[in-house]
């Protein structure tokens, strides 16, 4: 072979994987949305990431993920969801009852898998669970729903206090108004006077507390939302510093100190969000893919913080704890 010859077709060799590689298409991107910030929902995003996998998508390896975070800013979020629709993202995971709402006034096209802590008809995100119609489905867990059970818990801890209060997120109106309404429902049916509190940024927490004992309230409901799931261990401890009985929805805030906790598995929503929108990204429609609804309730009781609050918990409650924490 001539020397000219062995050059140029080591030259087409050499050039071949660059050419394939060329020829490779582009990985398809997902745009994360969340009105949190991604230190405080580490677990949930790990659990979408988790999803994601058991539908086969790996970021960085066969999918790309531009993550948006309000960092507990709402009115940021139509922005960022307008953001992604701008880059055509492959479909949006709007996690957060917020973002979802903000992803759907941002567009009719891309499909959008959401997380909720609502109701999904009820807040107009879609028609019907088992026919979402549109270019959204996702995964609604029973958080919201059941916040009066919540405040039914506490009464049964604290029958002879008649003063409760409610903290909730007047920025999040999606889940405030029904939480409100519906706490309210619930505390006239028990014979409870109910305060209703507002937070809407940390600097707001320790007024919360201090107009908690100008009150006189005996125990204290904290509402859902992603603003508050943020600091979830921080207002646990909170409330071991003030000595004031509380229930939220996560494992973490009883863990911190609180007195108990009380909702839906939130990781395994994320985890379930994250298989939608990989089912999506095969080629799947919103539209086919019924609403799902995470049913699993968590309940733990903190004993520890129960004793030093020189509260008896009754045996059938802890009973039907899932963990005692001691």
């Amino acid at each position: 072979m001539r020397r000219r010859e062995f050059i140029s077709l080591l030259g087409g060799t050499v050039a071949w994987p660059f050419t394939a590689r060329a020829q490779q298409p582009a990985m398809p991107v997902v745009g994360f949305i969340n009105a949190a910030s991604a230190h405080g929902y580490a677990p949930e995003l790990a659990a979408f990431l988790k999803g994601l996998g058991e539908a086969g998508y790996v970021e960085g390896r066969n999918v790309a993920i531009e993550y948006r975070w309000a960092d507990g800013q709402n009115d940021r979020l139509p922005a960022l969801a307008a953001d992604l629709v701008h880059r055509q993202v492959a479909v949006i995971a709007a996690t957060t009852t917020v973002a979802a709402l903000a992803a759907k006034a941002a567009t009719t096209t891309i499909p959008i898998v959401f997380e909720s802590g609502g109701d999904p008809v009820e807040l107009g995100l879609v028609t019907s669970l088992n026919r979402p119609g549109g270019n959204l489905t996702g995964v609604t867990q029973t958080n919201v729903e059941v916040t009066p059970k919540r405040l039914e818990l506490l009464h049964e801890v604290l029958p002879t206090v008649r003063i409760m209060a409610l903290l909730a997120n007047p920025a999040d109106p999606g889940i405030f108004e029904v939480t409100v309404r519906d706490v309210q429902a619930a505390a006239r049916t028990l014979g409870l006077e109910l305060h209703v509190l507002n937070a809407s940024s940390v600097g707001d927490f320790d007024g919360i507390f201090a107009k908690l004992m100008q009150l006189q309230a005996g125990g204290l409901v904290i509402g859902g939302g992603a603003f508050f799931a943020s600091y979830r261990e921080q207002l646990g401890a909170l409330t071991v510093r003030h000595a004031m009985p509380a229930v939220f929805q996560y494992r973490e805030f009883a863990a911190a100190g609180g007195l108990m906790s009380y909702g839906s598995d939130i990781l395994d929503s994320y985890r379930l969000t994250g298989v939608y929108t990989g089912r999506i990204l095969k080629g799947e429609k919103p539209a086919d893919l019924p609403v799902q609804q995470a049913t699993k309730v968590e309940f733990y009781i903190n004993l520890k913080t129960a004793k030093a609050l020189g509260i008896t918990v009754p045996l059938p409650l802890s009973g039907r704890a899932d963990e005692v924490i001691e």
